[in-house]
């Protein structure tokens, strides 16, 4: 007696409705009900396009040509807020980089707010570069050793460092303090001080906040895996870069920067989840990125 066994695959207007609305801020339990699937579905596709992003931006993103990159981290939570967790996560923070002119997001970075992780980031956003930059962070202390190590002292880098009051009402949980003033510090080479800023960056960690409801501040969709938290990012910035029109540009980061001469659609990554389907969900070495001293596969 012969069986034949068929395998269901989900149609691609589905898979393209459910990707459009996890790089809209939807949670995937609101993406179940309203595509009508199951929650194993979203989580499926979720993975799978995860991994074909990283993937591809890992191989592809690569000799930028930029004059001013601006960086930042976001933060957000896992599993649990970092003094309530049993579970080793917590506090989550990005690692992000942007082209204050392309709008290009060369590289990001998931780990701990430290010296190891900004380290990792800056030395993975110099190997997709192919000139001199200038370059601007915040003034947090990491990024001086990050820089040194990545890039050397030839840099032309600068610091703005932001000045805070004080709360006026400590019961303010979720109010961060006003912020009184800012400095512009020179570190390295010769930065054109009139032309530092962090706005670009900043404006693009609201947009990522708008866009993947897991790094929202006040949810209840914060990611419950950082393997889902990774995979939901690298699904958000192939989506920014390559898919979504930036209406200062009229055309994708990815085309204002070179990388692409057109405008992807959702369907374009669909399609490069298919070209991985004899591969597991889990990422080439390559492609994984560390947090703490646990490797996110």
């Amino acid at each position: 007696m012969s069986y034949i066994v068929t395998v269901n695959k989900l149609l691609i207007s589905k898979r393209i409705q459910i990707l459009q609305m996890l790089c809209e801020g939807s949670s995937m339990r609101s993406i179940s009900r309203t595509v009508d699937v199951s929650i194993n579905t979203v989580k499926k596709l979720l993975v799978d396009a995860g991994t074909a992003c990283a993937a591809y931006h890992d191989a592809n993103v690569k000799g930028i040509k930029s004059k001013r990159i601006q960086c930042d981290e976001i933060w957000s939570f896992c599993h649990a807020k970092d003094k309530q967790d049993t579970s080793g996560y917590g506090d989550v923070w990005t690692f992000t980089a942007i082209d204050a002119d392309t709008k290009k997001v060369p590289t990001w970075h998931v780990g701990p707010r430290d010296l190891e992780n900004a380290t990792l980031f800056m030395h993975d956003l110099a190997s997709r570069l192919s000139n001199n930059v200038q370059l601007t962070t915040d003034g947090h202390k990491m990024y001086l050793d990050a820089v040194e190590s990545a890039v050397g002292p030839e840099i032309d880098f600068s610091q703005l460092v932001k000045k805070y009051g004080a709360l006026e009402d400590k019961e303010k949980k979720y109010s961060p303090a006003a912020c009184i003033g800012s400095e512009k510090v020179k570190i390295n080479g010769n930065p054109g001080i009139k032309a530092e800023s962090a706005s670009h960056v900043e404006r693009q960690n609201l947009t990522m906040r708008m866009s993947v409801r897991r790094s929202t501040g006040l949810t209840n969709a914060f990611s419950k895996k950082l393997q889902n938290h990774y995979h939901a990012l690298a699904i958000y910035f192939m989506f920014y870069n390559f898919v979504r029109i930036h209406k200062s540009l009229n055309v994708s980061p990815a085309m204002a920067a070179g990388l692409t001469d057109k405008l992807w659609s959702l369907e374009d990554i669909v399609n490069l989840i298919d070209e991985k389907k004899n591969q597991t969900g889990t990422l080439p070495i390559s492609e994984q990125t560390v947090y703490g001293n646990e490797l996110i596969m």
